[in-house]
């Protein structure tokens, strides 16, 4: 326990500077820069980057590096390239996909979510997460919030959003269900980061949606880590090709980030931007995903 702890709460403070690093290294992998390069853009010595960088991702510098360009080559073959004269190998280990869940029944019933909660039970608080804080609520059926809070990161993310304090990440969550009666419990937060983050156990997943909004959820669900879709893509997958718009207003609604990984949808230009908990977050967790998938 004090060893998952330790790595949970050393994950979670280096997010920042490992958010600065996957986008340095996602700007800088065609030149291979080496490791003290690496190192001198992050202010860190050699050593320490190697070591607070594998301790983050799972992996190495290196191997992230070459992860990246075995995805790129595999997009330029599935475009129609010419197979490369020589093969990378990345050295990753653990599996491809970074953790599995199930959908519980609703956690509310529709009496409640109709009238924000009234007379559900809910549990509130903060855990580290590789992320930053994670703000994790749940229901006795299972995880029905997710969102991240973490200034820093806020800040340098150029997206304007009311904040990523911690006090507004609570708040946020809370809003979707206003009637319930919370009870904050740290505790249980962190079994639930250790639960997804650490030992990668199947999750149960309480939400309550539309629907439209449960179609997208689950197409949400469908894309391959470390891959991405427009939301007319997700549209389409969830059986309404018609309803783009629509689906970027049931992914924006979504409450449980990372497991429900609306972070893998992208407006039609698929630039990074419209992400509830930040820009910067949203690259990392893509990079993140897709160094492991390759």
């Amino acid at each position: 326990m004090t060893t998952t702890l330790h790595n949970l709460d050393e994950r979670a403070v280096a997010y920042e500077r490992m958010a600065d690093a996957l986008s340095f290294l996602g700007d800088t992998w065609r030149d291979w820069p080496d490791l003290s390069q690496c190192a001198h853009a992050m202010g860190l010595s050699p050593h320490h980057f190697q070591r607070e960088f594998t301790r983050w991702a799972g992996i190495s510098p290196k191997q992230f590096q070459a992860a990246l360009a075995h995805a790129e080559a595999g997009d330029l073959l599935r475009q129609g390239a010419s197979v490369l004269d020589a093969s990378l190998e990345t050295g990753l280990s653990g599996p491809s996909r970074l953790h599995d869940l199930f959908i519980a029944h609703e956690g509310l019933s529709p009496g409640q979510a109709k009238t924000g909660g009234k007379g559900a039970d809910l549990i509130i608080g903060k855990a580290p997460t590789p992320f930053g804080t994670g703000v994790f609520m749940a229901s006795p059926r299972g995880l029905c919030g997710l969102g991240f809070a973490d200034d820093g990161a806020a800040a340098k993310s150029g997206f304007e959003h009311p904040g990523y304090h911690e006090d507004r990440v609570f708040a946020d969550l809370a809003g979707r269900y206003p009637e319930a009666s919370l009870r904050r419990d740290d505790a249980e937060a962190m079994t639930w980061s250790q639960r997804i983050f650490q030992s990668h156990e199947p999750v149960p997943v309480a939400l309550y949606g539309t629907p439209f909004r449960r179609q997208i959820w689950r197409a949400l669900l469908d894309i391959p880590a470390g891959e991405t879709r427009t939301y007319g893509e997700v549209a389409a997958a969830a059986g309404q090709p018609k309803a783009a718009r629509a689906a970027g207003t049931a992914i924006g609604a979504n409450t449980i980030a990372w497991l429900i990984p609306c972070h893998r949808a992208l407006a039609s230009d698929k630039r990074l931007h419209n992400y509830h908990w930040g820009v910067a977050r949203k690259r990392a967790m893509l990079t993140f995903e897709r160094a492991h998938a390759a």
